[in-house]
């Protein structure tokens, strides 16, 4: 197969704003990450994964351009420090350790510094779905129904069947290839809508390539890490030390919060008038949209902020349809805007693959997330997973 990855730009922008806050304050913490099929049904053959292995070493012998990093350095929030960095940076092959050891026939793992394992996770998971498609099924017949799909999808929002408001497109991680991915942010950035506004892509590569706006601020990994990594934190305090070293980092700037890695609860305990006056909106990611938006518009009147100026940005398991009945649910109440990815980036006639690839482990201790939707954590440890409820469940019953 040809190489897959072929910039270190090809990933997700959140990778890099990440990127600079650990850089600048937290460059000594290690992390493990771990990959996961959450399909069944899926094998992936010794063939697959020896591609795959062959795709990660190309991968790692990718290096900046300087075009690339004068680019980075335009976006108003990255430092000429870690830019610098960026310059001396590259992915370690040994870093990887990969093996048929898993029941999906798949088993990858990254154990080294946060800075550099953390920049893996969206460029393995885009190297594994392409070649799984690629070699699965007979790909152009994929390819096929995927742009016959795609251009239905832009039809509905050109002729105003559907309203989104502002949307992106998040869909590098499990996109059908790079081809296929490129291919709808062509499309979308060139179609005229109706009620609608293409802001841009988490693909750095093709933001940079299409001229349209890179998106992302942060993941759970930055809570679970900020708030996990140090042992003599408490864990029910993730949000609170996470936002506030991305305030460190970042002030009034790059600002969306990120609420569910220990559950929305317990994030709106930490989310008070200043992070809420500070930080531009928040994402959701698991739950129920209606109920959280609900509930996070709610908190904000009970501080006295116009929910009118924040943003609720919505990026769970989205198509068209659910995105167009949330713009109008929450129309007129705040800002509303989504982040749109496998529906966009790998929609055919066959399924697409449900992987991850998570911190699950930080300076040398599990970690974990409790999110709005039971299921959507990955720890190895369950005694870990039932302390980190613990804490949340003490902490949520102080006064």
């Amino acid at each position: 197969m040809k190489q897959i990855i072929n910039s270190l730009l090809e990933t997700d922008l959140y990778k890099f704003s990440m990127g600079q806050a650990i850089y600048h304050q937290f460059p000594d913490y290690r992390t493990t990450w771990s990959f996961k099929c959450r399909n069944e049904d899926v094998h992936f053959s010794d063939e697959m994964v020896g591609e795959i292995r062959n795709q990660i070493r190309a991968y790692c012998d990718v290096r900046f351009t300087e075009e690339e990093l004068e680019y980075l350095s335009k976006i108003t929030w990255f430092k000429s420090s870690y830019i610098d960095f960026l310059r001396l940076w590259h992915p370690r092959f040994e870093d990887f350790e990969i093996t048929t050891n898993a029941s999906c026939g798949l088993s990858i793992e990254t154990t080294g510094t946060w800075l550099n394992t953390s920049m893996y996770e969206i460029p393995t998971l885009a190297i594994v779905n392409e070649v799984y498609f690629r070699m699965k099924y007979n790909y152009d017949e994929l390819l096929e129904s995927f742009e016959k799909r795609l251009d239905e999808k832009v039809g509905w929002l050109v002729d105003g069947t559907y309203e989104l408001s502002a949307f992106s497109e998040f869909g590098l991680r499990r996109r059908l290839s790079a081809y296929a991915q490129e291919m709808a942010v062509k499309k979308l950035a060139t179609a005229k809508y109706q009620g609608s506004r293409f802001v841009g892509t988490s693909n750095v590569y093709l933001a940079k390539k299409y001229g349209v706006m890179p998106v992302g601020t942060m993941a759970h990994e930055w809570i679970m890490c900020v708030g996990q990594g140090n042992h003599k934190h408490n864990p029910a305090y993730s949000n609170w030390y996470a936002l506030d070293a991305w305030v460190k980092e970042y002030g009034i700037l790059n600002g969306t919060a990120l609420t569910d890695a220990i559950t929305t609860d317990c994030f709106l305990r930490d989310f008070r008038l200043t992070y809420a006056t500070l930080f531009s909106g928040v994402r959701h990611d698991s739950g129920d949209p209606k109920e959280w938006g609900d509930k996070m518009i709610a908190h904000y009147d009970s501080l006295g902020v116009d929910a009118t100026t924040k943003t609720l940005l919505f990026s769970d398991s989205l198509d068209f349809k659910k995105a167009d009945e949330l713009y109008h649910y929450f129309e007129g109440r705040a800002r509303v805007a989504f982040g749109i990815g496998t529906y966009i980036a790998n929609d055919t006639d066959v399924p697409a693959l449900n992987i991850v690839m998570k911190t699950t482990a930080c300076n040398g201790q599990d970690v974990a997330k409790i999110s709005d939707t039971p299921g959507k954590g990955m720890c190895k440890n369950p005694a870990y997973v039932e302390y980190l409820q613990r804490c949340i469940d003490w902490r949520m019953q102080a006064r």
